[in-house]
């Protein structure tokens, strides 16, 4: 286990656990990321960034850097957050990003790696629902986790593809979990919109689910990027990418071998490991909620873009369309102006320069 005594304190209270890095003089500090924490809950959903912060594997370590975990209850604070300086990046949602920027086109947040490169976003119903498409749920009442979050945005926008507007659609909290699944099974709303790890608490509550297939261009675009200020990506760059390039190496680690970082994960962050179930239940619950996750951290197979991160100009084009088209603003992108002042791939040749093979085949034989 590692000793208490070297473990970190985050502004809510998250226990952090990591050595200072070997090649860095005792007296010197690792550059501390904070990350802000839509997910609003600590736990192994974090393996694709926490696994090298474990000793064992040291990624973070050997780029002197290090993070700690802060909770904010949606993805638009998060950005606020990052904006303000009070964290150091936090995942960028473009149907939430993008009407910012044009209403602020000094807003000081960049995009700098794609850590979500497919679509994430679910709607879940009833098994025995009546509903089977998206435009089944025009007017219908849709459950969302509250109302900063992006289930709003991802009916409206799938419904925008399909030349339908929301009209008397209603939007209701209901929460995360057992709360969100009584909601729906209860008859309070007719479908869940949220992401797919929400979801999957959902089903671990005990609430089956039927998930309501995407609209095939929503379904193309990336979920989520990470943002940090401006300033931060001018002044910091060497720090940003050995922080960046630690999260690539701890995606594809966690990606290849999930099962002992979990409980890395664990031995990190106690506090985050279940008390009322068994290691064994918790752990099956875990690797049910990651098999909901794990593949959108990569680039899809067919991506002729395989470096972790990297996102383009068309992405970025193509959800300025989509968004222009849920928010009824047409001149969206001309209030944008240049998409690319949205997103910089400067650094994702040095974020990738490392053996990626080198991790896949440590991960393969890895056992804690």
């Amino acid at each position: 286990m590692i000793d208490r005594r070297r473990l970190g304190q985050s502004a809510l209270g998250l226990a952090l656990a990591a050595a200072l890095p070997s090649t860095i003089a005792r007296s010197q500090q690792p550059t501390l990321f904070r990350i802000a924490n839509a997910a609003g809950i600590n736990d192994p959903q974090q393996i694709f960034v926490s696994a090298g912060r474990h000793p064992r594997l040291g990624f973070y370590q050997a780029e002197g850097v290090d993070f700690e975990l802060v909770n904010v209850a949606n993805p638009s604070q998060g950005m606020q957050s990052v904006a303000t300086g009070e964290t150091t990046l936090a995942s960028l949602s473009p149907g939430i990003f993008l009407p910012i920027v044009a209403r602020d086109p000094s807003f000081p947040v960049i995009a700098a790696y794609c850590w979500l490169p497919r679509n994430a976003s679910t709607i879940g119903v009833k098994p025995d629902s009546p509903y089977q498409t998206i435009a089944d749920l025009r007017g219908k009442r849709i459950g969302v986790r509250n109302q900063g979050d992006i289930g709003r945005y991802v009916v409206k926008t799938m419904l925008r593809e399909l030349g339908l507007d929301d009209a008397g659609t209603d939007y209701i909290a209901v929460g995360d979990g057992g709360g969100a699944g009584t909601a729906l099974h209860h008859g309070q709303v007719d479908a869940i919109a949220s992401f797919d790890t929400a979801c999957a608490r959902v089903e671990l509550a005990g609430f089956k689910l039927r998930y309501v297939p995407l609209t095939p261009g929503f379904a193309a675009t990336p979920s989520g990027y990470f943002g940090f200020s401006k300033k931060m990506v001018s002044e910091k760059r060497r720090e940003l990418v050995g922080f960046m390039r630690a999260v690539a190496k701890s995606t594809i680690f966690a990606r290849t071998n999930p099962a002992p970082c979990i409980d890395m994960h664990w031995e990190m962050y106690p506090e985050s490991r279940p008390k009322s179930k068994s290691e064994a239940e918790a752990r099956a619950e875990m690797m049910f909620l990651l098999s909901k996750r794990m593949d959108k951290w990569m680039p899809r197979p067919n991506d002729p873009d395989q470096r972790m991160g990297a996102t383009t100009i068309t992405d970025w084009n193509s959800l300025i369309t989509i968004t222009g088209e849920t928010v009824s603003d047409p001149q969206l992108a001309a209030k944008i102006g240049d998409p690319r002042k949205l997103f910089t791939n400067d650094m994702i040749d040095d974020i990738n320069a490392f053996d990626r093979e080198a991790i896949v085949r440590q991960a393969k034989t890895f056992e804690l």
